[in-house]
């Protein structure tokens, strides 16, 4: 018993049903909706609460976007490395939704053969 106790607790700290998408960590009862978009179970103020436990505001930098037609939006900015740059959550018609921001790789260089010349 106490075996299976100590297992349980060297699990990642995830409460039920959390995953990742991109990396981000998104609560338990999101749905996918696009790429990249998920549709949260939460009211907008327990997301909030939710991500500032996950990602402390002291870490990663956010931003108030302005109130257009009673949607409520807030930006959260990954200033680390990962696979997302930011992620949007924002609330319309009562609905509370994730838009991740996929940081953009960048484009590899052509490998030049020897004897070719480089292009201009």
């Amino acid at each position: 018993m106490k075996r299976a106790l100590l297992a349980l607790l060297a699990l990642p700290a995830f409460a039920a049903g959390e995953y990742k998408a991109f990396g981000f960590t998104l609560p338990g009862g999101a749905v996918k909706v696009d790429e990249g978009r998920y549709r949260l179970a939460q009211a907008w103020d327990d997301a909030r609460r939710f991500y500032r436990s996950v990602y402390p505001p002291a870490k990663f930098p956010r931003q108030v976007l302005p109130n257009q037609s009673g949607v409520r939006a807030e930006h959260i900015e990954n200033p680390g490395g990962g696979e997302w740059e930011g992620v949007n959550i924002y609330e319309s018609k009562g609905e509370v939704r994730v838009y991740i921001l996929v940081r953009k790789k960048p484009a590899q260089e052509k490998v030049i053969e020897e004897g070719e010349a480089p292009e201009e």
